[in-house]
């Protein structure tokens, strides 16, 4: 009776209850066998194992390189990636520590990619330069059945000396934006005032009328001391009337 009661609590430690977010890889006599769906699954013990193996999306933060760049501009770059287990026999047999390895070879790769472009490049094309990164250790991460999602990098940090000088040469391109823009609003004046001055001199006391026009709208603040300019039509008016 008691060896019946043994034998029935070590068929029953082969019981298994794989979740909906995992697989289980089956080992039997230490070979692989096959690949074990979600739910409630059996193995005989003693001669049969699994090993269960997550394939929701994981997330990799790749530690803080300090790499150069092509132009030899020393930079710390960091970036995160997602992946997920899409070939859970591979993960667990063609790689001791699939997690570790990804970390690893995500490190490697930026490092290499860094290398290969400019720092200007690096600033504006963040999108590229993840994607081909992704593509690269994709790749490489194949073999152990593994799928990157994606890669993203993080923050790139520049030294101190090329911040100021960055921040020197912006102010001085904003100081340049504005001197054009003064300068170009400086000749659309300059073109109005001619057609105005064109205008005024086509049409005989259009002058006349502007001047009054001037003067009673600063006549209103009477602390302004009003210089009053009179037109020579007025003086050649005088002139005509003297010799009559």
């Amino acid at each position: 009776m008691d060896g019946l009661i043994i034998l029935i609590i070590i068929l029953a430690t082969g019981i298994r209850v794989i979740k909906q977010y995992e697989k289980g890889v089956k080992f039997t006599f230490g070979k692989y066998t096959s690949e074990m769906q979600a739910g409630l699954r059996y193995i005989i013990p003693l001669i049969q194992t699994m090993d269960r193996v997550d394939i929701r999306v994981k997330t990799v933060d790749v530690a803080r390189q300090e790499t150069m760049t092509k132009d030899n501009i020393s930079v710390k770059v960091n970036a995160v990636i997602y992946f997920r287990i899409k070939d859970a026999p591979k993960s667990v047999i063609e790689i001791e520590d699939y997690y570790y390895a990804v970390s690893q070879l995500a490190q490697t790769s930026m490092r290499n990619i860094i290398g290969e472009v400019t720092l200007d490049e690096l600033l504006s094309k963040r999108n590229e330069i993840s994607s081909k990164l992704k593509i690269i250790v994709d790749k490489a991460s194949d073999p152990w059945g593994i799928d990157i999602t994606s890669v993203e990098l993080k923050d790139v940090e520049l030294p101190e000396d090329l911040k100021r000088v960055m921040a020197k040469q912006a102010e001085a391109e904003r100081e340049k934006r504005a001197v054009i823009i003064k300068a170009e609003g400086e000749v659309i004046a300059a073109k109005n005032m001619t057609k105005a001055a064109e205008m005024l001199s086509t049409a005989p006391g259009a002058l006349h009328l502007r001047t009054l026009q001037s003067i009673n709208n600063i006549s209103n603040d009477k602390s302004n001391t009003v210089i009053f300019a009179i037109p020579l039509e007025i003086i050649k008016a005088f002139e005509g009337f003297k010799k009559k």
